[in-house]
This record gives C-alpha cells, sequence and structure tokens, in this order.
C-alpha cells in the first residue's frame, strides 16, 4: 500500500508493540455476555452492543465498517470496563436520518447514548470517521471523557487538513450525490473492495468473511447515501472545529494519537497536536489503516496501556 503519510519521521520516538502471529482479527460476532439495544436520541435511533463491568469506554467506528470491528477489543476490555458500542448514525444497524451527519450533531448522539446507560464519564477510543465524532464529542463535553484515543484518520481544520485533503487517495472525501449512489447500487461490495485493499498493509488481513458482512450492511436501504453523507459533512466539521480553536479552546483531556505505520503514522499525532495540549504519539506496527484487521493485538495492547493510567 502507498502511505497516506510519508513515514520521514521513523527516528521519533514512538510506542510501539511488535506484530504478532495472532494479528489476524478473529470473527465479527461479540461474546455471549454483551447485549444490543436501540437507544432513540437527537433523531436518530442508535444501535449500542454494550458488555463488561467497570470503568465506561466508548469504541466509535469509521466508514466501510461498524461498529462490529471492535469485537476484539470490546471482548478484551470487558473483562474490567464496562464497554459501549454504537453503531454511528445512518451506518450499520442505527436508523438512516434525513440529515445530523456533521460531527458536532453525531456527538450529541455520543452524549445521548451515555445518558441511556446512565454513564457520566467514559473513555473514548475512536477510529476514522468516529475520530471527528469523538473530536466533537470531548470538545463539546469535555466533562464527559476521561481520556482519549484517536486512530489513523485525520480531523476536519484540524492541524494539516488542508495538506492532507491533497492527497489523491483520499479522492472518495468528495465522491457522493445520487448519480454517485445510482453508480454503486447493488456493487457496495465493488466500491468498499476498494478502500479495503488500498488503504491496507497486508489486504489479505482484511478477511473475505468481513468484507462479505459489512457489504451486506452497506448495501442496506439508505446507507451508502448515509455513508455518502458522513463525508459530504466534512466542511461543516471544518468550519466548527475551527470556531473551537479560534476561540482559544483546546483539548485538555490525554490524548493518545495512533497511526498505522503503513498508514498515517506518526501524521495523527501531529494533527492532534494541533488541538490537544496532552497528546501520547503511537504506532499500531505492520499495519495499515484497518488496525482492527491487520493488527488487533498491538492495537488493543496499546490501548489497554493507556485507559489504564
Amino acid at each position: 500500500m502507498r502511505p497516506l503519510i510519508s513515514l520521514a519521521l521513523a527516528s521519533l520516538t514512538l510506542l510501539a508493540v511488535p506484530v504478532s502471529a495472532s494479528a489476524q482479527a478473529p470473527a465479527l460476532k461479540y461474546p455471549a455476555t454483551f447485549s444490543t439495544r436501540e437507544v432513540t436520541t437527537n433523531g436518530a435511533t442508535i444501535h449500542v452492543r454494550s458488555g463488561g463491568k467497570g470503568p465506561a469506554v466508548v469504541l466509535l467506528h469509521g466508514y466501510g465498517e461498524t461498529g462490529d470491528m471492535w469485537v476484539p477489543l470490546a471482548a478484551d476490555l470487558a473483562r474490567d470496563h464496562t464497554v459501549i458500542v454504537p453503531d454511528l448514525r445512518g451506518l450499520g444497524l442505527s436508523s438512516k436520518p434525513a440529515g445530523g451527519f456533521d460531527k458536532k450533531t453525531q456527538a450529541d448522539d455520543v452524549s445521548g447514548v451515555l445518558a441511556a446507560y446512565g454513564v457520566q464519564q467514559a473513555d473514548v477510543v475512536a477510529h476514522d470517521i468516529g475520530n471527528m465524532v469523538a473530536f466533537q464529542f470531548a470538545a463539546q463535553h469535555p466533562e464527559q471523557v476521561r481520556r482519549l484515543v484517536l486512530i489513523d484518520a485525520p480531523v476536519p481544520g484540524v492541524g494539516p487538513w488542508e495538506e492532507i485533503l491533497k492527497n489523491p487517495l483520499l479522492w472518495h472525501f468528495r465522491f457522493g450525490g445520487p448519480d454517485m449512489e445510482r453508480l454503486v447500487a447493488g456493487r457496495e461490495r465493488i466500491y468498499l473492495d476498494r478502500f479495503w485493499n488500498e488503504f491496507s498493509a497486508t489486504p489479505a488481513r482484511f478477511s473475505e468473511a468481513a468484507r462479505v458482512h459489512y457489504a451486506a450492511l452497506y448495501a442496506r436501504p439508505g446507507a451508502m447515501h448515509s455513508g455518502f453523507a458522513q463525508f459530504a459533512a466534512f466542511d461543516q466539521d471544518a468550519v466548527d472545529n475551527r470556531a473551537y480553536l479560534a476561540a482559544n479552546n483546546r483539548l485538555k483531556m490525554p490524548v493518545l494519537a495512533l497511526g498505522g505505520e503503513k498508514s498515517f503514522g506518526p501524521m495523527m499525532a501531529t494533527v492532534m497536536r494541533a488541538g490537544a495540549d496532552d497528546v501520547t504519539e503511537g504506532i499500531v506496527p505492520g499495519s495499515g489503516h484497518w488496525i482492527m484487521e491487520e493488527n488487533p493485538a498491538a492495537t488493543g495492547q496499546l490501548v489497554r496501556d493507556f485507559i489504564s493510567k
């Protein structure tokens, strides 16, 4: 895979965990101890999985996947945490509302989910578009976020956003609309395979079973429209995030910025240092963008070590 961002900063001191033989992600099925719930909040119905007991952790997924991506991490954290895993609005088994795909609105979705579970504060772990929701959640509701982990995706309007947008691999940020929806209708697997392959260091680690699973979810009525709407909201997200920073605001909670070694790499920390005061840099070794498929063991260890502090 061509890296999203040059790894010329490899001489930096980085957190890292070796790639192990167990890097391949297991099946996308939550343990029987987890339950599901539909939470109606903020104009949407959010599908949520939860399990475990202890301090709360919220796991937010990104595009091309759903909350099912977190199965290995959720199962591990549930040993000593209450784990809450929603599908973002419009994606997975959550409802497909007409609007509200700006990340400021979706941050309120997360707040509503926590309220439904009676949780006042949680650690938040996010990947891809989940990063963007998590940033706004931490900005709007800092008292609800103890520690924040953002993994392998930029945040609109924060740090070198305009330079990142010039990367040709990110053409899909501007892809959407009625004609594009017609083009991909019935061809969801073809469209999504492009991301799973090009953004992987080792495409074979994104299993066939996972591809079939997610392609079926994105073929559900309204799912691709909602996915495109997530990207179409980036301009508004950038406006919202820049306004937050322009008002002399910055995130104060500890932040772990993780990049896949073969993907966003140390740039994840560069982005977050533009918007947060206490940033720890980390690398998921041997991984492209799809960290839970390519190296779930290393990802899980990095996350657990950070939120255990």
